[in-house]
């Protein structure tokens, strides 16, 4: 994440996104645990992962929207928080299942 290093996104566990195939999954970073419900959307030609979230940061109430483009075992995109930071990310794949492309 280009907004906080590290040490923030794995303070309490390690950061990470999970997507189950209905589209629905979690992101979890520093003190931020966020629901997320995702769908593929058009995009230059193409398509993109788009995605809302609900959740809490450090217990505060957050929610907002976000993007992934899906390369392979990638994912590169952007989350934004409603009246709040936004971020560009990068995650890579952690298991051995295969990713479906979303271009």
């Amino acid at each position: 994440m280009d907004q906080w290093d590290m040490d923030y996104i794995d303070m309490e566990s390690p950061g990470r996104i999970v997507i189950d195939k209905n589209g629905q999954g979690k992101i979890h970073f520093g003190a931020v645990d966020v629901e997320i419900d995702c769908r593929l959307e058009s995009h230059g030609g193409g398509a993109r992962l788009g995605f809302s979230f609900e959740g809490n940061d450090e217990c505060d109430p957050v929610s907002g929207r976000g993007w992934a483009l899906i390369d392979g075992e990638e994912m590169a995109g952007h989350i934004f928080f409603h009246l709040g930071d936004d971020s560009e990310f990068k995650a890579k794949r952690q298991n051995k299942k295969p990713l479906r492309s979303a271009e």
